[in-house]
């Protein structure tokens, strides 16, 4: 039998979460503008080759390593720990 509800008691909600605003993702897309673009080029094109090096410099990946390195020097830049 189902139970019957007591229109005496109110049950309070809590506030409703708003979305995150994409904030993360415009910084992300954008490389940091703190550093020299010639400067942050080389650091991307020296982790590329270190990945290519890794890998055995099997041809076929030079866009993947470059992508990657990309990403990972823009994180570290991000973070504040390239060049170190």
């Amino acid at each position: 039998m189902p139970r019957e509800k007591n229109p005496d008691t109110e049950k309070k909600r809590a506030p409703r979460r708003r979305a995150a605003a994409p904030v993360a993702a415009a910084v992300a897309v954008q490389p940091p503008n703190f550093v020299d673009p010639q400067q942050r080029g080389a650091l991307i094109a020296r982790a590329a080759y270190f990945r290519a090096m890794n890998r055995g410099f099997a041809p076929g990946y030079e866009l993947a390593d470059w992508l990657a390195a990309e990403a990972e020097v823009d994180a570290e830049l991000l973070r504040g720990t390239a060049g170190s």
